[in-house]
């Protein structure tokens, strides 16, 4: 039976399996670019507690209200800040870096700081791959001067993104009312959104993120209904919970199966090990079939988010088992 264990017997037993691992993952980590099956990126997600400090305390409505207002006050107390982000990844071995947006809320006009923040990749080796957008709006608000606000709220980002050579940018698919009405809508402001990208060279990617969206059937046909080939989705290992009150839950296998042929980014999202260094949610060895088997060939960030391990620890984990899976995978599939 598969169960989670302490952090100090994990760490435990990956030091003792230290040198197989090292031997596992030099293939992925030194093999030609032309004979890797994908790259790894990080996710910033996964240091958000570094990043945040103890800004959420008080509850999410007072972080909110900080974020917008002072986030200053937040990057001087915590541990963090977004600008070494960069630097983390190369410690943890990853290429690509995934931002969030809400790591770096005030800094999406400030053009000296992108600069600034491209040259620290550039010192680093790493390159920025994409920016995670959230709060600023429902893509599929059932007012049409909402959805046009929306637009308005990622048009910054995606300008961001295009200063700091990013391909995407990720945003929510959110909305209101029934299960066709919410396709429409989140097709709607999709589309105006992609419409903007276009025109900066970005793509705009739908990740499942809850509701609707975390059902892969409804994800899929919104893909369709958008119809323009600067959409697209950033499947997500976990996220495919569709209701908390009843808890539900869409079957993520089949769900990252209907979303992986409109993918141009992929997340491998852990939160909890067992002995052997597998995560316990999700099959990651099944999962990355159904993206090898779908074409895929990108970046696989990672995105750890859970709390049996520290930020690095918890990624570390995640890159193994990813060097893991590619060799198995690297068997059957050509790069």
């Amino acid at each position: 039976m598969q169960n989670h264990i302490s952090r100090r017997l994990f760490l435990k037993n990956t030091a003792l399996a230290s040198a197989g691992v090292v031997i596992a993952g030099a293939s992925l980590a030194s093999a030609p670019e032309n004979k890797r099956l994908f790259k790894l990126s990080v996710a910033e997600w996964s240091v958000n507690p570094l990043i945040f400090g103890d800004a959420r305390k008080d509850g999410w409505e007072k972080f909110m209200q900080l974020l917008k207002n002072d986030f200053g006050a937040i990057e001087k107390a915590a541990p963090m800040k977004n600008i070494d982000f960069p630097k983390f990844i190369r410690e943890v071995g990853g290429e690509g870096a995934e931002y969030v947006n809400t790591c770096m809320y005030d800094k999406a006009k400030n053009t000296k700081y992108l600069n600034e923040l491209n040259n620290v990749c550039r010192g680093e080796g790493i390159t920025n791959v994409l920016i995670m957008v959230d709060a600023e709006g429902l893509v599929g608000a059932p007012e049409k001067k909402d959805r046009l606000q929306t637009l308005e709220n990622h048009k910054k980002w995606i300008d961001a993104a295009a200063q700091m050579g990013c391909h995407s940018i990720r945003v929510n698919a959110g909305s209101q009312g029934s299960y066709e009405e919410q396709q429409k809508l989140a097709a709607d402001g999709l589309h105006l959104l992609c419409e903007y990208g276009d025109k900066a060279g970005i793509n705009i990617l739908v990740e499942n993120h809850g509701g609707f969206s975390s059902n892969g059937k409804w994800l899929s046909k919104v893909m369709e209904m958008v119809d323009h080939p600067r959409v697209g989705t950033l499947p997500d290992f976990g996220n495919f919970r569709t209701s908390y009150e009843p808890e539900e839950w869409y079957d993520r296998y089949l769900g990252m199966k209907e979303l992986m042929p409109y993918a141009k980014g992929v997340s491998a999202k852990s939160q909890e090990f067992d002995e052997n260094g597998e995560e316990i949610h999700s099959d990651f060895h099944r999962v990355m079939r159904i993206v090898m088997e779908a074409g895929y060939r990108g970046f696989v960030g990672i995105e750890y988010e859970g709390e049996q391990l520290s930020p690095k620890e918890g990624v570390l984990a995640t890159k193994r088992l990813l060097e893991k899976c590619h060799d198995e995978l690297a068997k059957d599939f050509k790069a």
